[in-house]
């Protein structure tokens, strides 16, 4: 029986159909490479719609190290890597998407700065070849995001990376449904190094992704991990009750020693239309944490699954 230590590596999958099989091929030729552990290949199709749930079956029925987990429908980025991280059996544990833009030659890299004693390895890309508009909303994101959450954040970190055993067991534990990998590879703590890197274009296939999906996966660790928000609406609340105090005094002033300063409607129209944005505002971030919070309290499971294979099983 081999004594070598297992490291898991997890391929969360939706519409990947294209690039199962060159992923599990690249993951095959980095990793027969490293000799003196033993790995574990853990590819999740997320309610996929193509054939990504074919293509999984064929590699697990060449290669006994594969386990394929097939969920009930789409859970989100989340609900999949969460399903990855509870099959997972490693001593180390690497998430790696299956559009192959986070290079796996990486893995090496990984791996050294585990051995070195470090709990938790993140990818940070320098550069990235996706499209202008993408690129803008992801630095514009974590520049916003750094600087609001109530955790030190390195930005451009990316979900691309490695945990130790440790580290799985406390995410783990963790009871929260409303999840920000991300942001709890952060918040957890422990030992950590960061590998640089510049991210690949999407050679095969299309991102199934849209500007959209991205806002609502941002979302998530916003009002995951911050409440400056909250603070922000307290505060300008105090301020606008103290400016319309001073106003009113100064107005009242003005009207008895030079009659009514204000003429016609417009200005009245005007503190309405924004005085009423500001409430329609603030109503709408409160009812972001609302909705959070009733997230949680349902107390659904994050994913479902469907079916797990393995090889002769």
């Amino acid at each position: 029986m081999s004594t070598k230590s297992l490291i898991s590596i997890g391929v969360p999958c939706y519409n990947e159909e294209l690039n199962v099989i060159p992923s599990y091929q690249e993951l095959i030729k980095v990793t027969n490479k490293i000799k003196k552990y033993n790995f574990e290949f853990i590819f999740v199709d997320n309610g996929s719609l193509d054939k990504t749930r074919k293509k999984i079956e064929e590699i697990v029925n060449k290669d006994s190290r594969v386990t394929g987990v097939f969920l009930s429908r789409n859970f989100g980025p989340e609900g999949s890597r969460k399903a990855f991280l509870d099959q997972a059996k490693g001593d180390a544990i690497i998430n790696l998407q299956a559009d192959l833009q986070d290079p796996p030659e990486l893995i090496p890299k990984f791996i050294k700065e585990w051995e070195r004693g470090n709990e938790i390895v993140i990818g940070i890309y320098t550069k990235s070849e996706d499209n202008f508009l993408l690129s803008w909303f992801r630095k514009f994101y974590y520049f916003i995001y750094k600087k609001i959450v109530n955790i030190e954040v390195s930005v451009n970190a990316n979900a691309f990376g490695l945990i130790n055993r440790r580290v799985l067991t406390v995410i783990r534990s963790l009871p929260e449904k409303y999840r920000f990998y991300r942001g709890l590879l952060f918040w957890v703590g422990f030992k950590r190094a960061y590998i640089y890197y510049q991210r690949k274009k999407r050679i095969r296939g299309k991102s199934s992704y849209n500007i959209f999906d991205y806002i609502k996966h941002a979302e998530r660790g916003i009002f995951g991990f911050s409440y400056l928000i909250l603070d922000l609406m307290a505060y300008s609340g105090f301020l606008l009750v103290i400016l319309s105090f001073f106003f009113i005094v100064g107005y009242l002033a003005f009207f008895f020693l030079f009659g009514n300063p204000l003429k016609g409607s417009v200005a009245i129209l005007v503190s309405i239309f924004f005085f009423g944005g500001v409430q329609l505002f603030s109503v709408s971030i409160i009812g972001k944490y609302i909705e959070v919070i009733v997230e949680e309290t349902k107390n659904r499971p994050v994913y479902v699954v469907d079916k797990i294979i393995k090889k002769n099983e």
